[in-house]
């Protein structure tokens, strides 16, 4: 380079995991003016970064709603209409609506059946659970299920922020390591994301008992709190169901469980050998036995949702849209 003279050069690096990391120095290498030698330097340069989620499908949500392209993110977006306080308009009878929901002076006036319709009641509160022990170091098309469980519980937010409710954020492991107030509006979503983009998951056990006992202290006001973890036999799943069952607070909980892939497919194996066709049979056994669990979750009226690491986000959106259509929270 000519002396007093500048040069710029991009490059990209694409990061292996979020969080807090640092560039250290940069690394500078050069002919020398005969190109007979080649030389390199080091020089100091640290600089600190910060790595966040894929974040990505939050815009890519905005495109698709500006375009009425939902279902190809797998989504059943739609305006939510019900029995809330909020009038919104009449409109001729159906035949699934109840018959307290008839505008008689309406009927009346234009001779056949009107309903009054309402919007879903806003500003309702959903707590995300978020489950950072060893379970979630699982992983499914080279991310963890901890990544998946994040960028999913961000997807949640935006939807809820949008739809006018506020959300509140608990992550724990064996101790509490992060928690967020409820917090409302689209803007509040760089709040979450700024909290909890290092989160990752721990190599030890959750404590659930002392998560719930935390959660029922710190979050008041009935919320729809939904726990995000992977269970990875019976006894993880007991000690969930002890805990939901023995439960006694004003929220309504949503059980999400992303399915072990590794499990499901040594199951499904067609053994060779004497080895293999063991360890098929006890990969059958342990899944027979988690299913048993949660049928008997289900029966006892908690709400669960069984899905695949890369179903999540849609998924666990859907349920969010379902259980506020029906008016459960």
């Amino acid at each position: 380079m000519p002396p007093e003279t500048e040069r710029t050069t991009k490059y990209v690096v694409q990061p292996q995991r979020r969080g807090r990391s640092r560039f250290e120095a940069v690394h500078l290498r050069s002919v020398s003016r005969l190109g007979m030698w080649m030389m390199q330097e080091r020089r100091e340069l640290q600089t600190d970064v910060r790595i966040y989620p894929d974040i990505r499908a939050v815009y890519r949500f905005e495109l698709m709603a500006r375009k009425n392209r939902l279902e190809e993110l797998g989504l059943k977006m739609h305006r939510l209409r019900g029995q809330g306080s909020e009038f919104e308009r009449l409109r001729e009878y159906r035949r699934e609506d109840e018959f307290r929901g008839i505008d008689w002076k309406a009927t009346a006036r234009h001779q056949q059946l009107v309903s009054r319709e309402f919007n879903v009641e806003r500003n309702q509160n959903v707590l995300i659970l978020l489950d950072c022990g060893r379970s979630m170091k699982n992983e499914s098309g080279g991310l963890a299920y901890m990544d998946r469980a994040l960028n999913a519980a961000i997807m949640l937010s935006y939807i809820a922020l949008g739809q006018g409710d506020s959300v509140g954020f608990y992550a724990f492991s064996s101790r509490l390591e992060r928690a967020i107030k409820p917090v409302r509006g689209k803007p509040a979503i760089q709040t979450i994301i700024q909290h909890t983009f290092d989160l990752n998951a721990k190599p030890e056990a959750s404590d659930y008992s002392a998560a719930f006992e935390q959660v029922r202290r710190r979050y008041r006001k009935r919320s729809l709190a939904i726990l995000l973890t992977h269970v990875i036999d019976d006894q993880h799943l007991e000690a969930i169901r002890r805990q939901v069952r023995s439960w006694r607070s004003p929220h309504l909980f949503l059980l999400v469980f992303l399915k072990d892939l590794g499990l499901t497919s040594l199951a499904d194996r067609v053994p060779d050998n004497d080895v293999e066709a063991f360890e098929t049979g006890a990969a059958a056994e342990l899944l027979v036995s988690l299913a048993k669990k949660t049928a008997s979750l289900r029966e006892s009226g908690i709400l669960l949702l069984e899905t695949l690491p890369q179903n999540l986000s849609a998924d666990l959106i859907n349920q969010y849209l379902d259980i506020k259509a029906r008016h459960l929270m």
